[in-house]
């Protein structure tokens, strides 16, 4: 396997980051996952805006160029034989001393991985899949928003919970904040529709302000739908009419069944996706062929 390297393309093996890297030593630096359709990344601009606004916030001197990011992309994907391809994008701090640092950072390292697409199976579309509540909390985030941040531990603690859990095969595990509110999935921002209005965990709650997140907001403000963002509870969810999860990866997957802690399942609406759902992920892939360049 290959993976992009500081601008260039090296063999997985052959691209080595220092012990001293304050990524590797304190969890210094970002990341952006995305897909691409038809070759090209969806979304680029928006992952790369974020990713170049939490590196300013670190101290951390990164300003891509969205150009140059398609054009090591596309070098990186044709290196693998890759048609299309999930891409995690990694800006590490880069190497300083042994020690909390005293300025900023000014020679990050940057990554760029890839790897095929997971096979989807079309009945998802209809199906769905389960959302298992989970005893582990949702952090607080890194700062005033949070980041999407080389230190996952929380997430990696919240998918270990959920492998032991029992819960159905490709379930979503679902945090809460320590107050007991609503946050998001493992990997992914949660929706559910309650009297006709779409309601989403707001960004103040701690959760990561997701690319996908804000893109199904503006589809579904441009569709005619009435949506809030707020602080909800887990019985809200249990009465809600449809329920749906979105990250860059998986688009919008519909949420059939809830699982709460005990182990006890609640089908929502009908057990099959609603017409909600259905009508933003339609809109949602229409979209994703529009935007392409």
């Amino acid at each position: 396997m290959k993976i992009g390297w500081n601008g260039s393309i090296e063999l997985a093996e052959e691209a080595v980051i220092s012990v001293y890297d304050h990524g590797f030593l304190y969890g210094m630096g970002l990341f952006e996952t995305f897909r691409t359709y038809q070759g090209a990344p969806y979304l680029l601009e928006r992952h790369l805006a974020r990713l170049m606004e939490g590196c300013r916030a670190l101290g951390i001197a990164y300003e891509p160029d969205q150009g140059e990011i398609r054009s090591w992309l596309r070098r990186l994907m044709a290196a693998n034989a890759l048609s299309e391809a999930y891409v995690r994008l990694t800006v590490t701090a880069g190497e300083g001393e042994l020690g909390l640092p005293q300025h900023g950072y000014d020679a990050p390292n940057v990554l760029m991985m890839v790897k095929p697409l997971p096979p989807v199976h079309k009945s998802l579309d209809r199906e769905g899949k389960q959302l298992a509540l989970l005893h582990t909390a949702r952090n607080t985030p890194e700062g005033q928003v949070r980041f999407k941040s080389l230190h996952y531990m929380n997430n990696i603690l919240a998918k270990h919970e959920l492998r032991a859990s029992g819960a159905a095969a490709g379930a979503e595990g679902l945090m809460l904040t320590r107050e007991g509110h609503l946050a998001e999935g493992i990997v992914s921002n949660l929706f559910f529709v309650s009297q006709g209005v779409i309601h989403t965990p707001s960004v103040d709650t701690g959760i990561l302000p997701g690319i996908t997140r804000g893109r199904v907001l503006e589809l579904a403000k441009e569709a005619g739908h009435a949506t809030e963002e707020g602080y909800y509870t887990w019985e809200q969810l249990l009465g809600a009419e449809e329920i749906w999860i979105t990250n860059s990866v998986q688009e919008l997957v519909p949420i059939t069944t809830l699982r709460d802690g005990d182990g006890a399942v609640t089908t929502i609406g009908n057990g099959l996706a609603g017409p909600i759902t259905g009508t933003l992920v339609g809109a949602y892939r229409a979209d994703t062929r529009i935007a392409l360049p």
